[in-house]
């Protein structure tokens, strides 16, 4: 049964550099695969340099969980593997090979294996890490069966790649992804999209889920934003989420029986001249894609969303779940008075300047912080932006205090990093939200 839920709290953000429809294929002579992207992994190297693999070839694996393997995206060589303080390691570099050579899984009968070999295959293979759980979103754990799982088959933050776009060419292996995920858990398996678009009859020929609509201005796309409102998490409670293209993969994964991580990406950002869509293979260093590609000036390189995603080098990677490249004007500078004087130009959640007047003129937004941390007090700002039945200050001040109780009773098991990421955009105390939020979950996952 469909559910539609219609969200009136948030914001979305008018910014210049979405992509052109347009799908060019490109590679590199580099690929990364970085520990960092799996939250509280503890990585054990596979491999060492001067190490030829195949793709599906295990780098690294889980500490934790050895049966849990981290694998290499393309074949080659392994170039570098580098650390940073405490040798903490930080991403294993390979030289690709001009063709890639895959290694080769048995997957013969899929149709008929239970969950607990598809999990093993999964393990195995490399792409069980494209499950996370909720809460903490981390890498999900494969003893668990989760009450149901959740695919976000739309993302309303700022430039974000579409969806109906990049699956458009893909039906039969998103299919063959929803057979496979569908016996993962004894839920139901929801595929929550846009409801405000007039093209959303694409998801409803896919069979084995639920479609649900959501209307509403950003975050109405976070997969957590959308848990809330139809399966909410109490303690105890676990939730698996996957990305579209993430379904894609275990779809062509159980068809070909390689590990193929292809997937589609968007190059945007008002610093890049022509940007397009991309595909590529996952892990590609960006210097292909941005080359020859920019406009003058210093540049913040941004891996996923401008809200949430990380910060990487103009020589960087993809990130392991990121479907979007971003580059932005680096904000590295001072305005005297730059509160007080005139903003015809400049963008603003509260009426200080004057973008209230035309919220479809699209903005160029650099990395400024246009000030520093002051007095966090209870305002209603967050309020205003928080589609979720929470009082957010009350749980970020929770947090701070590192009053675990308080942070249960607040509903520190249904939130998540991305789901503040609105509110510490438009923060005037300039609180790092996103950070103490990941400290929060870290905490209770510690302690609990």
């Amino acid at each position: 049964m469909s559910i539609n839920v219609r969200i009136s709290k948030g914001k979305n953000i008018s910014i210049e550099g979405s992509a052109q429809k347009i799908l060019k294929e490109i590679s590199s002579d580099l690929y990364a695969l970085k520990p960092i992207d799996f939250h509280l992994l503890t990585p054990k190297l596979s491999v060492k340099v001067g190490d030829k693999i195949l793709a599906g070839d295990p780098l690294v694996y889980d500490k934790d969980n050895d049966s849990i393997k981290y694998c290499s995206p393309v074949s080659g060589v392994v170039k570098e593997i580098q650390r940073g303080a405490k040798r903490k390691l930080l991403q294993i570099i390979v030289k690709s090979d001009k063709k890639i050579k895959y290694k080769k899984f048995n997957v013969s009968n899929h149709q008929k294996m239970d969950s607990e070999n598809i999990k093993k295959l999964m393990m195995e293979s490399g792409l069980w890490p494209l499950i996370k759980k909720r809460p903490f979103s981390i890498v999900a754990d494969p003893n668990e069966i989760p009450k149901s799982i959740f695919i976000s088959c739309f993302d309303s933050s700022p430039l974000a790649p579409d969806y109906n776009f990049i699956l458009s060419e893909q039906k039969d292996l998103f299919q063959a992804g929803l057979d496979i995920v569908n016996k993962l858990t004894d839920g139901i398996l929801h595929l929550n999209v846009d409801g405000a678009r007039n093209d959303n009859d694409f998801f409803e020929q896919f069979s084995g889920c639920q479609v649900n609509k959501f209307f509403g201005p950003h975050p109405s796309g976070n997969v957590g934003v959308q848990i809330h409102h139809i399966d909410p998490i109490n303690k105890g409670d676990v939730v698996w989420t996957l990305s579209p293209q993430s379904v894609i993969s275990i779809g062509r994964f159980f068809s070909k029986g390689i590990f193929d991580m292809s997937k589609i990406i968007a190059l945007t950002g008002s610093q890049i001249k022509d940007r397009k869509y991309f595909k590529i293979i996952q892990g590609l260093n960006i210097s292909s894609m941005v080359k020859n590609n920019l406009k003058k000036g210093e540049k913040r390189y941004i891996s996923g969303s401008i809200l949430n995603g990380r910060k990487i080098e103009k020589d960087g990677f993809v990130g392991f779940y990121d479907d979007q490249i971003t580059v932005i004007p680096e904000g590295n500078y001072y305005q005297f008075f730059g509160w007080a004087l005139p903003g015809f130009h400049k963008y603003s959640f509260s009426r200080l300047f004057f973008s209230w007047l035309n919220e479809k003129k699209e903005y160029v937004l650099d990395s400024n912080m246009n000030g520093e941390e002051r007095a966090f007090v209870v305002s209603g700002q967050y309020e205003d932006l928080f589609p979720m039945d929470i009082y957010p200050v009350h749980l970020i001040k929770a947090i701070m205090a590192e009053d675990i109780e308080l942070m249960e009773k607040l509903g520190i098991y249904e939130v998540d990093p991305e789901d503040f990421a609105l509110c510490e955009f438009a923060c005037t105390s300039k609180i790092p939200v996103q950070d103490i939020v990941r400290n929060g979950l870290d905490l209770i996952k510690k302690e609990c």
